[in-house]
């Protein structure tokens, strides 16, 4: 009977381990996610709506679930990234036009992630033409020689800083009620602020390079089809968990910003949410969390977009190989890097305005891939018979409607705002 049960534990202790070693790029893509951009746009939108676009952030939730779930099957099916898929399916041009979208809302995010790093450390004291240059540096050195996954997990802990916002509400004890009534009621405002705030949140819940890095990060694992049940686990606690943070970032900032009329313009009005748990020292908290969450999407966003654009085309990528040997990647990669770093230097930039632009361009880029993503998984010569249910392509569809119904009414807003 003591066998048995040794038996048994072992058998269990082994199941979970090699569940725990599947386990990991849903969490890490959504983590990177939570960024820069993210956080100040989730902040942004709870100091200046209150909590009146939660009834999104739910929606947006549950369709991100159902469109990395996609990621994942695409994967586990075809064993290929998102780039390649695209490039045998629909040819060079739609693949050209694909890859200059990603490019375009990557750089635009790292452009944030990097006027994320300078304003957190700002709030430290140290100016963003001595941090800035010094991380840029540093992510490339990390990268370019494959020592990067080593401090992965350490930015990763400093991003988990952001967890402080769900102690914070617990302690200022917002109107829940109140909060769970906007959950359910949906409200849009027709002005272009608000409309254009709505398109940052769905640039920073659904980001385009969200969905190249999960498949390749999936790939790069090796999983298979017998993986897919626990990888498909995987996304769904990545969404459900980025969630939480957007959802208590957004509260915490209504209940204390939005209530004092404190509108979240700077990185020090963002940090004052946190005062209830932190007190004077709040500015360490999220000053910390906002560097290492930065810092992860600076290296993370770059390498990622080098390794799809490289892998659509066919041309030599990857760390391991030198940049004489593989040019094309190198200059992707530097070139990302550095640029965007140096516009970040730009004398009196302001910061918060720039990191949410960037979202708002990575949501209005979103439906382009999303589109390409949908037609890929219906293709039963790819995908077989684990092809999208109608279910699924419903809720991805009306995503994809939905966005592109924002933007027009965006533009359209826009447009009558210069004749009246």
């Amino acid at each position: 009977m003591g066998f048995d049960m040794k038996e048994m534990i072992k058998k269990n202790w082994e199941k979970l381990s090699y569940i725990l070693a599947i386990v990991g790029p849903g969490l890490i893509t959504v983590n990177a996610g939570n960024d820069a951009g993210g956080i100040s746009t989730f902040a942004t939108i709870g100091a200046k709506y209150g909590y009146s676009m939660l009834w999104g952030l739910l929606l947006l939730t549950f369709a991100l679930a159902i469109v990395q779930e996609m990621n994942a099957r695409m994967a586990v099916v075809t064993g290929k990234g998102l780039s390649d898929l695209i490039r045998e399916k629909f040819g060079v041009k739609w693949t050209f036009f694909a890859m200059t979208v990603l490019f375009i809302a990557n750089f635009g995010v790292t452009l944030g992630d990097f006027a994320g790093v300078a304003a957190s450390l700002e709030l430290f004291g140290i100016t963003k033409y001595l941090s800035v240059p010094i991380v840029a540096l540093l992510i490339s050195y990390l990268v370019s020689h494959g020592s990067y996954n080593k401090v992965e997990k350490i930015f990763l802990m400093f991003s988990f800083a952001f967890f402080s916002y769900i102690i914070s509400a617990i302690i200022i004890k917002p109107d829940w009620p109140v909060v769970l009534k906007s959950i359910v009621t949906p409200t849009i405002e027709m002005n272009s602020a608000y409309l254009l705030t709505f398109i940052g949140l769905i640039g920073t819940t659904i980001s385009p390079y969200m969905q190249f890095y999960l498949q390749a990060a999936i790939v790069d694992k090796n999983l298979s089809l017998k993986d897919y049940k626990y990888e498909r686990l995987d996304v769904y606690l990545g969404a459900v968990w980025g969630a939480i943070i957007s959802f208590f970032v957004i509260v915490v900032t209504a209940a204390t910003l939005h209530k004092a009329g404190i509108e979240a313009n700077s990185v020090s009005s963002i940090a004052l949410a946190l005062k209830p748990l932190a007190g004077e020292y709040a500015f360490i908290l999220f000053g910390a969390g906002l560097f290492g969450a930065s810092v992860l999407a600076c290296a993370i966003i770059p390498l990622s977009t080098a390794y799809a654009i490289c892998e659509a085309f066919g041309w030599e990528n990857g760390v391991n190989n030198t940049p004489s040997e593989a040019k094309a990647f190198f200059t992707l990669l530097f070139g990302i890097i550095g640029i965007t770093a140096s516009l970040v230097l730009i004398p009196n930039l302001n910061l918060i305005p720039l990191i949410l632009r960037t979202q708002q361009i990575a949501g209005v880029l979103v439906p382009v891939i999303l589109i390409f993503m949908i037609l890929l998984i219906n293709d039963r010569n790819i995908m077989g018979s684990m092809v999208n249910n109608r279910f699924q392509n419903i809720i991805s569809t009306l995503t994809v409607l939905f966005i592109i119904s924002l933007t027009t009414t965006l533009f359209v807003t826009q447009i009558m705002s210069l004749f009246s």
